[in-house]
This record gives structure tokens, C-alpha cells and sequence, in this order.
């Protein structure tokens, strides 16, 4: 069985030859993770919601194909899955990484913002577990990675409804983890930080707004809070991925990992 170098940190080569689909793989997070698989040797489907991003994301980042898919809608999962497995022969890794984030204070919050958040963030993780995870079962074994939060374990001011849909998605993957470990099938889930990302260039400017303070104040709070002292990056996120798909993390699952740079240590 080839195992990780504890010298040098590197994961061997039991990931050559695997097939993996990323939700969410077009940009930010999700990007980083499909070029780190990618170089690993992994065969990776991008998943996003517009085809055209995915097949270009999929092309620059080393993947091997674009797929359009909009994890709240069910039958459009199915639909992308069953591409996947008829391009690449089916897949052994699951990363559900696409999710969505607004803010407001939570007495503000309209039922459309909560809707939309749990819609993308814990049900989009729901159903494309849930898929990959049947398909695991009949194949006899596979890795599910969800991408989670530094929300999903302490509750953060203007991002309530977020952080319940990433409490939610962690609470799900301990129990499938647990559910599913008796037939070879890990599941763990992956805590980002304050991470440099579209996404967050979009949160500094709500934050900003809604603090009555800069962006540049925002940012530096960022930093300030995280004690190695910079903003997390996308490639932070993506090695821990890695990790968790290979051979390295064998007796790991139901596990919520934090990436945050010392923010969030238990």
C-alpha cells in the first residue's frame, strides 16, 4: 500500500489513476482542489453551474472534463453524475465543494436568504453525497470530502443562516461517515479560514457595509484574528483535500478538519 512520505510531507502515488468530480470546481476553493488532484495524477470532472466555466476550468487546472451542474436541483445532479461515470468509467472520489454565502444581520434575514443558503450549502451536500454514495456501495468502496467551515464550528455575527446550512453539513458528515465506514467508504469535511477567494472579495465589501468600515479594516481584521498572520489561500485548502482522498488519511472519517491558520483549534 503506498503511503505518505512523513518525511516529506508528499503523498505517494495511491491517487494516480483515480477519477474525482468537484462541485464548485470552477473557481476559488474548488479550483485549487481540481489542480491539486490534477497533479496527484487524478482524473477530475469539474462541476459547476455553467458548462462553458467548468470545461474552461477544467482545462486550465488539469482536469479532464466540464460538466454544467446546479446542486439543488436533483435530477440535474443525477444527470452530471451519469456523464461523469460515462466519460471517465465511473469515479472514486466525491469532493462537494459548491456553496453559496450572503449576509445580513440576522434579524434582517429574509426567508429567500435562508432558503438559498441550506438550498446550495447543506442540501446541494446532501444530494451529491447521497448519489456518489450509492454508487460507492455498489463499487465496493470510495472518499467523500465535503467542504464545510470555520462557520460550521462557531457561529459567525452577519452569517447566521450560513453558518447554520455549514453546521448542518457537518453534523451530516458525521453521520455518513459513521453510516458508511462498515462498508469501506470515508467521509470527512474540510474547515476553511478567512480564504482570499471571489467569494470573499464579495463578503469584504457586505461586511464593510454593514460595520460601517472599510474593506482594507475588514481585511486587516482577517489577519488579525488568524495567528499565522495572513490571509488563508485557496492552495491552503486544496493539500488538505488532497490528503484526506489519499491512502495517508486510511483510518480518518466523519471528521471536520480545521484549515483556518490557528483561528478555530478544537
Amino acid at each position: 500500500m503506498a503511503l505518505a512520505d512523513p518525511g516529506s510531507g508528499r503523498i505517494a502515488s495511491d491517487l494516480a489513476g483515480k477519477r474525482a468530480i468537484v462541485t464548485g470546481g470552477a473557481g476559488g476553493i474548488g479550483r485549487a482542489i481540481v489542480a491539486a488532484l490534477a497533479r496527484h495524477g487524478v482524473r477530475v470532472a469539474v462541476a459547476d453551474t455553467a458548462a462553458d466555466a467548468a470545461q474552461a476550468a477544467a482545462r486550465e487546472a488539469g482536469g479532464v472534463m466540464g460538466v454544467a451542474l446546479d446542486v439543488r436541483d436533483r435530477a440535474a445532479v443525477t444527470r452530471a453524475f451519469a456523464a461523469v461515470e460515462s466519460e471517465l468509467g465511473g469515479y472514486d472520489i466525491l469532493i462537494a465543494n459548491a456553496g453559496v454565502s450572503s449576509m445580513r444581520a440576522a434579524v434582517d434575514l429574509t426567508d429567500d436568504d435562508w432558503r438559498e443558503n441550506f438550498a446550495v450549502n447543506a442540501y446541494g451536500v446532501f444530494v451529491t453525497n447521497q448519489l456518489a454514495a450509492r454508487h460507492f456501495l455498489a463499487q465496493g468502496g470510495g472518499v467523500i470530502v465535503n467542504t464545510a467551515s470555520l462557520a460550521a464550528k462557531v457561529g459567525a455575527p452577519l452569517l447566521a443562516h450560513y453558518s447554520a446550512s455549514k453546521f448542518a453539513v457537518l453534523g451530516w458528515t458525521q453521520a455518513l461517515g459513521r453510516e458508511l465506514a462498515p462498508r469501506g467508504i470515508r467521509v470527512n469535511a474540510v474547515c476553511p479560514g478567512f480564504v482570499q477567494t471571489p467569494m470573499q472579495d464579495r463578503e469584504v465589501i457586505w461586511e464593510a457595509a454593514l460595520r460601517g468600515v472599510t474593506p482594507e479594516r475588514v481585511r486587516a481584521d482577517y489577519v488579525a484574528e488568524t495567528p499565522l498572520g495572513r490571509l488563508e489561500q485557496p492552495e491552503d485548502v486544496a493539500g488538505v483535500v488532497v490528503f484526506l482522498c489519499s491512502d495517508a488519511a486510511r483510518f480518518m472519517t466523519g471528521q471536520g478538519i480545521n484549515v483556518t491558520g490557528g483561528v478555530y483549534t478544537s
